[in-house]
């Protein structure tokens, strides 16, 4: 009976977590699709860099505002929601994963001696450990996702089929885990942050309201959803801060090799970076410190409320499938 229990709350926060997951990626989309577009794009991306226009070629991408305006331009209102199918298809068992081991592992140390001292870090553990598992899961579809979120108009693959089949082709089963490696080296202390820092701004806020409440007429202690978004939004801003530069070299291993319209500008070529240190040195070398930062806007301003998002939906789903 206890088994039984047991597979059925992983059940549920497997499926609360794919809801979670999907309403937060459909959301933010645009701010995905601009966020990959400057990632990938070697020219650079700031004014005060624009302005060496001895060292560096026309940029497509300049600013958020600037990209938005030619996306919508030239690929429509659709083109926000460019590689949407696939990102769906990689953030629901991803998050669904994610969610399920994450509140295994917690239960498990939850259970364990000295539980006070592990609860201090087990979020931040968890959130690794089920990052990296969700991460393996899912990744053939997040490369796909990149590669038709970053290649523009005209496109070079019609669907998702066209660049599955083209990837097999040219390089292999291994290329649709091409960037896997930089990917798991992100995720480790990505994922450990954001479930760590929003286990840790929920604590302190609910800490704090019931500080509040010895006062009359307020609340118990109960977290409210604006409070809950906050934490989120906190702890995505956290994350999304110290690991973007992994992002932007997981980007860069994804889209090597593959073909893209000229007027977006140079191409990453096959075989580029070696490895993670190498693409680093080269990002560094040809691009300054601003490239391992490029999309870092749209980036943070995406990861905010996608987080909060996320954490918010995860609430509601596992309530509603519990009730």
């Amino acid at each position: 009976m206890e088994e039984a229990g047991q597979i059925k709350r992983t059940l549920i926060d497997a499926t609360a977590g794919a809801i979670s997951g999907a309403v937060s990626r459909t959301v933010t989309s645009p701010l995905d699709v601009i966020k990959i577009r400057f990632q990938v794009q070697l020219e650079p991306t700031t004014q005060w860099v624009l302005a060496r226009r001895d060292v560096y070629g026309p940029s497509k991408y300049t600013g958020m505002l600037q990209a938005t305006k030619d996306i919508f331009r030239e690929e429509g209102f659709l083109g926000f929601w460019r590689g949407n199918v696939p990102a769906l298809l990689m953030v629901m068992p991803y998050t669904a994963i994610q969610f399920a081991v994450m509140q295994k592992l917690k239960a498990i140390v939850s259970g364990s001696s000295n539980t006070e001292n592990h609860l201090r870090i087990s979020p931040y553990i968890s959130g690794s450990v089920s990052g990296c598992a969700a991460t393996i899961g899912s990744y053939p579809f997040d490369l796909l996702r990149t590669i038709l979120a970053s290649q523009g108009e005209p496109k070079v693959y019609p669907n998702m089929r066209a660049a599955l089949f083209n990837i097999l082709e040219t390089r292999g089963l291994r290329g649709l885990y091409a960037g896997l490696a930089p990917t798991l080296v992100e995720i480790v202390p990505y994922a450990g942050l954001q479930f760590g820092t929003y286990d840790t701004f929920r604590h302190w806020t609910m800490a704090w309201n019931q500080n509040r409440s010895r006062y009359p007429g307020l609340d118990n202690g109960v977290l409210t959803d604006v409070e809950v978004s906050l934490c989120g939004l906190a702890a995505g801003i956290c994350a999304k801060a110290v690991c973007h530069p992994l992002d932007v070299v997981k980007k860069r291993f994804q889209v090597q090799g593959l073909q893209r319209d000229r007027r977006y500008g140079a191409r990453v070529g096959p075989r580029a970076y070696q490895n993670i240190h190498d693409a680093i040195v080269q990002i560094l070398r040809s691009e300054g410190s601003a490239g391992l930062y490029k999309g870092i806007v749209p980036s943070v301003v995406k990861a905010a409320p996608a987080t909060a998002v996320t954490f918010v939906a995860f609430e509601y789903a596992s309530k509603w499938l519990r009730s």
